[in-house]
């Protein structure tokens, strides 16, 4: 569906490409996918992130299954416009974390001839239109709404909740904050005390499996790099 190539004879033509959905959705995974397959096409390829982003690293791009590519911290939006120079495509990640110049930025970006990928949370933690989003969603040519499966059902799920008592909008965190939930089942919370304090207790026995599965990860390419400097010593 999306092409890497751009060019139209000795033209650029540049688009918005928007790949939204909830928290544990695949967003950041299909984002890395085509920004790999633009550098294999050999364009050259930026990737921005806002600055407030530090969950996994301050310099990459990462997904909740640890696929990372390397990316620019930036505070503000317009900043995209003084590093987008001889770029064939731009990626944004977390894009709901930026300004409201963001669609803006977007739309010159694109009209200057750049395929802009962007990748965000389409709604916010009440199931509310996250701003800056609907307005990307709007201005762009090819919007990608991909999913998670809900904690609870084990149906589609669009709705990220939020098991913490904040009601700050933003507030970053990862399984041990937020569940994927339907539509059904985050209603029903909404509503159901003993529903909510089930969520949180299934959010809690997740985070530690995630903790647990990571760490065993962790041992295990630990033991792949020493077995590797073993048969480097020893041919």
């Amino acid at each position: 569906m999306f092409l890497e190539n751009n060019h139209t004879k000795d033209k650029k033509h540049g688009w918005i490409e928007v790949i939204c959905g909830s928290m544990f959705s695949g967003k950041t995974e299909e984002l890395i996918r085509r920004l790999k397959r633009a550098k294999i096409a050999r364009q050259k390829v930026e990737i921005f992130k806002p600055a407030m982003e530090k969950r996994y690293s301050e310099e990459e791009v990462v997904s909740h299954d640890k696929s990372a590519i390397r990316s620019t911290p930036v505070p503000h939006s317009s900043q995209l416009l003084l590093m987008a120079n001889d770029v064939d495509v731009i990626g944004i990640d977390e894009a709901q974390f930026f300004d409201s110049e963001l669609p803006n930025v977007c739309s010159q970006l694109a009209d200057s001839g750049i395929r802009v990928v962007v990748a965000g949370l389409d709604m916010d933690f009440k199931g509310r239109p996250f701003d800056p989003m609907p307005q990307v969603l709007a201005m762009a040519e090819y919007v990608t709404k991909v999913h998670a499966i809900c904690v609870k059902t084990g149906n589609l799920a669009n709705f990220s909740y939020r098991i913490s008592a904040s009601e700050d909008l933003v507030q970053l965190g990862e399984k041990d904050h937020y569940i994927p939930l339907s539509r059904e089942v985050f209603e029903e919370a909404k509503r159901s005390p003993k529903l909510r304090e089930e969520l949180k207790e299934l959010a809690i026995r997740q985070a530690e499996e995630q903790r647990l599965e990571e760490e065993q990860f962790e041992r295990a390419r630990e033991q792949r790099d020493e077995e590797s400097v073993k048969e480097e010593d020893h041919p």
